[in-house]
């Protein structure tokens, strides 16, 4: 039921911000048989001659902890190439190149496989020390430095050195960096760059910023490290912890991650976004290389055109999945321990140190004697802002390349569909001076259907939506663009809203049957890794969290005292606020 609180003077503290991470520790079982196609269609134009498409076929992999096998390949084209050939490049990727001369206005690639994927999350054992005292030859070349990972570059190593100073096995040295990354890495898509040093530099990158910055430290390290390129899907899973559920989600689409050489276990993958020591089976392996430079066979596109002429095929691609069994049994338990974002691993038997998560400066209190003096007169902006607004997902941009050609795209559409009868969301903020409340806004695509939206604002009750303070005026869907792409919708708050520094949630409430999806960030960029709840509508507990982000903002005015005496940067008072 919505209900209005109209509030002359909103005076809520919460002074329980924040005190562990969110490193889980899991173990159990994921195991499912996977129908998987891509289907790309290219529409040609007047002036290309010659049109090249090349595409990795995916094999079977075996780790002690996350395996894949593929069977009954096929790839389809029509019409049928001018040529076709197929070869095993030095990395051990099988690459099928196609070719057509004066190819037709439309192209058609089909791809599918079945795959056999199983996570084990038993624990890991290993005793390799640290430095490694022999490598192999074949194993050497990921060592090197590249144009993306540059493992060569003085402040990589500077970096690399103060990771592993007082390290004595390889695990140790390879969760500092997986803990340091995942901690100082802001996942941001597109980003400007994508290699190591960009995100050394900027805070910044997507999932291939991660894996090259990882990949940089470890080499630095001698610790070998091959770039992984692949696909993941969208169907989330859970993972149980005492009284709650926690649910994983990525977006569907193409991904990168790493994989490490450990002496005694062999390559294991670790995505440096959120997995150690494992990646889930909603991921498929496809091509391997020393950075992605090198793993850009699949879903490469190349054309030669006439003199003079500029002309540019089009293509779509379009990934589908179909789980035909799926069984996930999977527990997590809290550590105290590791990184401040968000980190799944399962239990390693190796010497490595853990290092527990200060707690943050307390939040800032105002006296009593203040609240009545404070004046409202500076703008106010705060949020997990960035997102690539207005992109059409159904041709995303790829990156800049050579004239000629286009490689694939890491652009992934990762939204929740948030209108629907069964399931509320609600996204934390944590604020650490006064502010004013104007308007919050939300990262909306709008699909069909009609109806109202608004925002409820509830205040902070351990760690989840408590009370309800507010609720935003009601926003028709009729006024929300149709056109293609994610962008802000702002919801205004005309009553008069003050809250004082501490935690609050906003959640999204509809009526009717409108059809909205609100965008997210993997991980956590701005807040506290169980910020963001979902709930059945039967239930009052909002026990579920989600391992993701949404875009909001929240827009207001504050003091300008309280805004130059803030003591700490925002994200510092946002790890977790209720052990």
């Amino acid at each position: 039921m919505r209900r209005t609180l109209p509030l002359a003077l909103l005076l809520v503290l919460v002074l329980g911000v924040c005190a562990y991470a969110e490193n889980l520790t899991v173990n159990g079982e994921m195991g499912s048989d996977i129908s998987f196609e891509i289907r790309k269609n290219v529409e040609t134009s007047a002036g290309i001659k010659r049109l090249t498409l090349s595409f990795v076929v995916p094999q079977s992999f075996q780790s002690p902890t996350s395996n894949q096998v593929v069977k009954d390949f096929e790839l389809k084209f029509r019409p049928e190439p001018s040529e076709k050939k197929t070869n095993t490049n030095e990395r051990g990727n099988q690459v099928v190149t196609a070719s057509w001369d004066s190819p037709s206005r439309s192209v058609e690639c089909i791809l599918s496989f079945k795959a056999g994927n199983t996570t084990s999350l038993k624990l890991i054992d290993t005793g390799v020390p640290f430095p490694i005292p022999e490598i192999p030859e074949d194993v050497r070349y990921y060592l090197k430095a590249t144009e993306q990972v540059q493992s060569d570059d003085a402040r990589i190593r500077r970096l690399a050195g103060e990771l592993s100073n007082g390290v004595k096995t390889e695990f140790d040295a390879v969760q500092r960096v997986i803990t340091y990354v995942v901690d100082h890495v802001k996942y941001v898509s597109p980003p400007q760059r994508y290699d190591a040093l960009y995100s050394l530099d900027s805070g910044k990158g997507n999932c291939q910023n991660f894996s090259h910055l990882s990949a940089a430290l470890m080499r630095c390290m001698n610790i070998p490290v091959r770039i992984v390129n692949g696909i993941t899907l969208s169907k989330p899973f859970d993972i149980n912890r005492k009284g709650s559920t926690f649910t994983f989600k990525m977006g569907q689409g193409r991904h990168s991650w790493i994989e490490v050489w450990f002496p005694d276990l062999g390559w294991i993958p670790i995505d440096p976004q959120q997995t150690a020591m494992f990646v889930p089976n909603r991921f498929i392996r496809i091509e391997v290389g020393a950075d992605n430079n090198e793993t850009r066979n699949d879903g490469m596109m190349r054309w030669s055109f006439d003199r003079g002429s500029d002309a540019e095929p089009r293509d779509v691609e379009l990934i589908s999945s179909d789980f035909v069994t799926d069984k996930v049994r999977i527990a997590g338990k809290s550590e105290k321990f590791g990184p401040k974002s968000i980190l799944l691993c399962p239990d390693v038997k190796a010497e490595f140190a853990k290092k527990e998560i200060a707690p943050p400066p307390p939040p800032v209190v105002i006296p009593d004697a203040e609240k009545p003096k404070l004046v409202y007169d500076t703008p106010f902006l705060f949020g997990n802002l960035e997102f690539p607004e207005n992109i059409d997902f159904a041709f995303p941009p790829s990156p800049k390349g050579k004239k000629g050609e286009k490689t694939k795209s890491f652009l992934v559409e990762t939204a929740e569909y948030v209108t629907t009868n069964i399931t509320q969301y609600a996204q934390v903020f944590v604020i650490n001076q006064p502010v004013k409340l104007r308007k919050v806004g939300l990262a909306l695509h709008k699909f069909g259907g009609d109806g109202q939206l608004w925002i409820d604002l509830y205040a902070d009750r351990d760690g989840k939506p408590g009370e309800q303070l507010s609720t935003s005026a009601m926003l028709d869907t009729e006024s929300l663009s149709a056109k293609p792409g994610y962008r802000w919708t702002d919801f205004d708050f005309k009553d008069e809203v003050v809250l004082m520094p501490g935690a609050y949630w906003i959640g999204l409430g509809f009526t009717g049957n409108p059809i909205v999806n609100w965008f997210y960030t993997y991980g956590k960029p701005v807040g506290p890794s169980e910020g963001t709840r979902y709930k059945s509508v039967y239930e009052k507990d909002w026990s579920g969290a989600l391992s993701y982000e949404f875009n909001y903002r929240v827009a207001g005015l504050t003091t300008k005292e309280y805004a130059e005496k803030k003591t700490a940067p925002q994200k510092r008072a946002v790890r977790k606020w209720k052990n």
